[in-house]
């Protein structure tokens, strides 16, 4: 059993709180010495890859691959799942955190499929050769990336979606952390999304928010000051330009609360109860 301060020390690392220098020296005083610490590297790396994982990979009710589709900075990569059935499906677009394209975005896109989706995440960082498997690494080049452009790829993802031979032509969209702020946006810069559902993502412009048709359904965690800041104005121009939407904030949680590989950020309850009016609200707006 791996101990719970050497679990979030690791953690610390995979979030970017600590460089990969400083995790290897308090992961050596914990294990024992540096030898100790690069032997149990792989133990915490499976660790993580177990915790992320609700639904396996190669779970039979499913269909999974990894595509390509062209966006504006050329080719991205993308996880696809949807039911192992010939039925045509809605779409929904998955967006990640700032880490990437990792193995729990992946697990999250399997679970929308088994809840009847063409469930699509791309890989924002397709056009700087891909997720790494640092996530510090990836908080950085997500940093670095033109965001005009990565609207524009996500937009394009949308659109692959909807004209995909399997789907309706019904596309929805949610994103976490940095992919909520990105969910906010394909409402305010995509036609092809219905509804969008960004978990504790930054506020789009309020002078945007006249853009937005699609039906919104808005998660916060109650502690997040810097996120929950943005709310009362994004309100009263979602009020002011008549957009249907539905808030949800859920006390004693906080940010990132719905990743479940998360020891410290994971909230149990709500992220079960989000998960929930999140599948309910696709359901209505996108199946009905």
């Amino acid at each position: 059993m791996i101990d719970i301060t050497v679990r979030k020390t690791y953690q610390d690392y995979s979030d970017g709180s600590i460089s990969r220098r400083t995790f290897l020296e308090k992961l050596a005083k914990l294990a024992g010495g540096v030898a100790a610490a690069y032997a149990l590297l792989p133990i915490l790396e499976n660790d993580y890859l177990a915790r992320a994982e609700m639904i396996p990979e190669n779970d039979a009710r499913l269909t999974t691959e990894y595509i390509t589709y062209p966006g504006v900075s050329g080719e991205i990569r993308a996880y696809q799942a949807q039911p192992a059935s010939a039925e045509k499906l809605p779409g929904v677009l998955v967006i990640h955190e700032n880490k990437g394209l990792n193995p729990h975005i992946e697990d999250v896109t399997r679970r929308l499929a088994l809840e009847g989706y063409m469930a699509v995440a791309p890989d924002a960082l397709s056009v700087a050769g891909g997720s790494p498997e640092d996530p510090k690494q990836a908080v950085e080049m997500i940093k670095a990336l033109d965001m005009g452009a990565t609207i524009k790829n996500f937009a394009a993802a949308a659109a692959y979606l909807k004209t995909h031979p399997k789907s309706t032509g019904k596309v929805g969209v949610v994103g976490f952390c940095w992919g909520g702020a990105m969910a906010n946006q394909m409402a305010v810069n995509s036609g092809d999304i219905s509804a969008a559902v960004p978990y504790y993502g930054k506020q789009p412009d309020d002078a945007d928010v006249a853009k937005i048709k699609a039906s919104l359904m808005l998660h916060y965690a109650g502690i997040d000051e810097r996120i929950n800041a943005g709310i009362p104005a994004y309100e009263k121009a979602l009020k002011d330009n008549m957009v249907e939407y539905q808030l949800f904030m859920y006390d004693g949680a906080k940010h990132a609360f719905n990743n479940d590989t998360n020891h410290e950020r994971y909230h149990k309850e709500a992220a079960g109860l989000a998960w929930q009016r999140t599948v309910a609200f696709f359901n209505e707006k996108l199946k009905e």
